[in-house]
């Protein structure tokens, strides 16, 4: 991706350090001038170093500093200088504000994802889900919807999937899994306990682990082998419907999905065409 700077410093200002929080905020206000200067001469107009500068790089999960100004260029030539905010619903509001604002949430976080996903870190899970023989996904709550989603996925591409709720029941699949087998943990917060357990209990078993959760360095970082971020600021006020950060999950489920479609076309519509003859099967079925 050659946008996402804005994004990214605005999913993590308010968690780095000071220095390099200086230097983000300089960025948001004076992104024409970033595009002119060295790390040395951004250090100085923020009274910070070009130590900081990297350090604020790699925070935000960049290369450097010319990476940076890739893709604020990229920014700056689509005019999203910032997010446009995440709406909330009212008291009394109408079914037509209530459509829009839904609308424009939903619009908003899968732009914002789009330009956090990281082409080189999909190409590595990509390549784990090709390689896996079952894959396991678990969730808890929303993300749990999202990893029966993304086993009812799988499953249409002749792929072994599961995705049990009952974390002792995938604890037993991951003590008799095979080393060929995969471990796909989603948590939006990226700290939810009992993914990371049996994250840590995969690892134990030999088993690779790919985690979805939101963008910033989070807890479950530290227990896979690929971590894939989705968009993480600006849910509104009705976070506990988990809206937001569901359809992030689900896009980033979505682009996987298509993406192995894509690396085997011609045997993947052929699973999904039989997939779709049982279904059809079952629903034109009748009894007297």
């Amino acid at each position: 991706m050659t946008t996402g700077v804005f994004q990214r410093i605005h999913s993590v200002l308010t968690a780095l350090p000071i220095s390099e929080r200086k230097i983000a905020q300089y960025i948001l206000e004076y992104p024409h001038e970033v595009l002119n200067q060295s790390a040395q001469q951004l250090g100085q107009s923020t009274n910070t170093s070009g130590a900081a500068v990297v350090r604020l790089c790699k925070s935000l999960g960049l290369k450097g500093l010319p990476d940076l100004k890739v893709r604020l260029a990229g920014d700056l030539a689509k005019n999203t200088p910032t997010p446009l905010g995440y709406r909330d619903i009212e008291p009394e509001d109408k079914i037509e504000s209530i459509i829009d604002k839904t609308l424009q949430n939903h619009i908003q976080v899968i732009e914002d994802t789009a330009s956090l996903l990281d082409l080189a870190k999909l190409k590595q899970a990509l390549y784990l889900l090709n390689q896996a023989e079952t894959i396991h996904v678990f969730g808890v709550g929303a993300s749990g919807i999202v990893a029966q989603d993304a086993q009812h996925k799988f499953l249409r591409l002749n792929k072994h999937a599961t995705a049990f709720t009952d974390t002792h029941m995938i604890a037993m699949l991951l003590a008799n899994a095979n080393s060929s087998d995969l471990l796909f943990g989603i948590s939006y917060s990226g700290e939810t306990k009992e993914v990371i357990d049996l994250l840590i209990l995969a690892k134990k078993y030999g088993l690779n682990t790919i985690g979805l959760s939101k963008f910033g360095f989070r807890t479950i970082d530290n227990h896979v082998d690929v971590s894939l971020k989705v968009s993480g600021e600006y849910e509104a006020v009705f976070r506990s419907a988990a809206t937001a950060s569901r359809m992030a999950q689900l896009f980033c489920i979505d682009v996987l999905f298509f993406s192995l479609i894509s690396q085997d076309y011609e045997p993947m519509i052929k699973h999904i065409d039989h997939t779709r003859q049982a279904v059809k099967y079952l629903k034109d079925r009748t009894y007297k």
